[in-house]
């Protein structure tokens, strides 16, 4: 028997993002951080060392669990060329536009033989609160309205999960805030991703063949 087709969005768990928060179809919220890398193989053994009691001591204060997923992606260098394109054009001697012309196609070269990838760093925060939807408030109200003969408005219901939404976020960034103050702590500079951010990284994963400027830390 042939079954249709379910469109993408069926299998992705989030149900939109909101101010920078990740809002899962489940109603539970995530928040994503950038952070920076340490270059642990450059440090002394004394300072290798109080990287790890650091960090340890950041896993051990920690009450909720957390995801940190590392996005590894191909050097996209068309924009760098692209700029060497520019400044080709802007010369006015003949020997710099040689050199010139001679370091892009260096460069292409290089870049081409070279598998070269640039690492991302996330940590992701969880809170697993369900988050009271318009949906949901409609058949609690249903039975509510027949208990006390009152039955709330759908600007009633809109209204009442932002609230609860700004009550969960606020629970979230208490955690938020014990994982920067920690990872600070190991040396490594944390930035929390805004709404387009968040989307721009979605879109990424999902769409693996499209290259993209990274993400950077302000």
């Amino acid at each position: 028997m042939a079954t249709a087709s379910l469109p993408t969005q069926e299998f992705v768990p989030v149900k939109e993002v909101r101010d920078g928060i990740v809002v899962l179809k489940d109603g539970s919220l995530r928040a994503i951080l950038l952070t920076s890398s340490v270059n642990f193989a450059l440090k002394s053994e004394d300072e290798q060392k109080s990287i790890i009691f650091q960090f340890q001591n950041f896993l051990n204060s920690l009450d909720f669990p957390i995801q940190i997923f590392i996005e590894s992606r191909k050097l996209d260098i068309r924009p760098y060329i692209a700029i060497l394109e520019d400044r080709y054009k802007e010369q006015t001697s003949d020997l710099l536009k040689i050199q010139t012309r001679e370091y892009i196609e260096f460069v292409k070269s290089f870049t081409e033989n070279s598998n070269i990838m640039t690492k991302s760093f996330f940590v992701v925060v969880p809170y697993g609160s369900v988050l009271l939807e318009p949906g949901r408030a409609s058949s609690l109200n249903t039975l509510s309205g027949g208990l006390f003969g009152k039955k709330k408005t759908r600007e009633e219901e809109v209204k009442d999960s932002l609230v609860q939404f700004e009550e969960l976020r606020t629970q979230l960034e208490q955690r938020i805030s014990v994982v920067e103050q920690g990872l600070t702590r190991v040396g490594v500079r944390v930035v929390e991703l805004g709404t387009e951010e968040v989307i721009e990284l979605f879109y990424k994963i999902f769409n693996p063949g499209e290259l993209d400027k990274p993400i950077k830390l302000r």
